[in-house]
């Protein structure tokens, strides 16, 4: 399977999970820290995709032109989007929890880490100092993973 093709699958892997989270009634949080942890990753979200700037999505997860981007919330993490669906992810199954939310969360984060791992792959092709910045920068979590 090519990386493009291993980022697609992730994609829709991910994409399948929310979708279903969705049509359980169990994707928004309930209980204060939840919903905080969910407000926290619209705000991760927001900030990321501002300082992404105007590149556009693909959903290939083909690097784009303009240079890495190793500011605002990239400074503390790689992947501050995805991170940001995976918090707001897991806020609702811990507010819905279930065995089948619970099953979507674990194939939805599987799903969003084959895409990380395809997407590294080819970024570090585009941009050979991706390395050194991975090195110093976590993927999800800020300063442990």
């Amino acid at each position: 399977m090519s990386l493009r093709n291993a980022s697609l699958a992730g994609y829709f892997i991910l994409v399948v999970s929310l979708v279903l989270l969705v049509i359980q009634n169990a994707i928004f949080a309930a209980g204060v820290i939840p919903i905080f942890v969910q407000g926290m990753a619209v705000i991760i979200m927001v900030w990321a995709r501002t300082t992404f700037g105007r590149r556009s999505f693909h959903a290939g997860a083909e690097p784009t032109q303009g240079g890495l981007v190793t500011s605002g919330p990239y400074k503390y993490i790689r992947h501050p989007i995805y991170a940001s669906i995976l918090y707001f992810m897991w806020a609702a199954i811990y507010s819905h929890p279930a065995d089948l939310t619970i099953l979507l969360g674990i194939i939805g984060t599987l799903g969003l880490s084959l895409r990380i791992y395809a997407e590294e792959k080819l970024v570090v092709v585009q941009y050979p100092q991706y390395e050194e910045y991975a090195a110093r920068t976590k993927r999800i979590i800020p300063y442990l993973f």
